[in-house]
């Protein structure tokens, strides 16, 4: 179990804030990609303001092994937005390790877990970290509703976690799966926010993430 001497109250969970995931040439963009975009760079310029740690994960997929078609090694599409890598990060590739020092968020105030798979806690160390770890509350955001961040939120409320969903800052490539998906973790405990709410509005619209005429005006 994951037993760091600092116990934060607060864990952002950045969920797979990629290339392929988030910017409209992307090979598995989400639809709603143009706000999702100015939300994520909101709440990541928050919690490195408020000191808040960030656990980030990154799907990672061999080109030449029953690969989705995205954030394959070695492409530009696997590559976090700039943004959303903090200063002090760590990163660990996949593994079938569950080895990581007891100090991790003494030391770093982000750690990024690649993976094989939309679900965390299919990945041995990142399970470790994410059931072990304690804190009052977890935020999540990032992409899929449908897939990643869904499995992520049900994963950490199996495991007793307070988990905040920020929907406002989650994207979706098919939004009648993602209305299935917040209903699940709805039922399951999960509570539902948004960056407006907890940080009120913004004017932010253009974040030179993305190249598209959408995110250009």
């Amino acid at each position: 179990m994951i037993a760091p001497r600092y116990q934060p109250k607060q864990v952002l969970i950045d969920i797979d804030t990629q290339r392929d995931m988030l910017v409209a040439n992307g090979a598995a963009s989400v639809y709603n990609h143009r706000n999702i975009l100015a939300n994520i760079h909101r709440v990541m310029a928050a919690a490195r303001h408020h000191h808040i740690p960030t656990i980030s994960t990154a799907q990672v997929y061999d080109p030449d092994y029953h690969s989705p078609g995205y954030c394959l090694a070695g492409t530009r599409g696997l590559k976090k937005l700039k943004y959303t890598v903090r200063g002090n990060c760590l990163c660990y590739p996949t593994s079938d390790s569950t080895d990581l020092p007891l100090d991790l968020l003494d030391r770093y105030n982000q750690v990024v877990f690649c993976k094989r798979c939309e679900d965390p806690f299919e990945e041995p160390r990142l399970d470790r970290m994410l059931t072990g770890l304690k804190a009052d509350e977890f935020y999540l955001i990032g992409a899929t509703a449908e897939g990643s961040v869904k499995a992520t939120a049900m994963g950490l409320l199996k495991r007793g976690k307070e988990v905040t969903v920020l929907t406002d800052v989650v994207g979706t490539r098919n939004r009648p799966a993602a209305i299935r998906a917040f209903r699940e973790m709805k039922a399951k405990g999960a509570i539902f926010s948004s960056a407006t709410e907890l940080l009120g509005p913004s004017a932010l619209k253009i974040i030179h993430a993305c190249p598209c005429k959408r995110c250009s005006k």
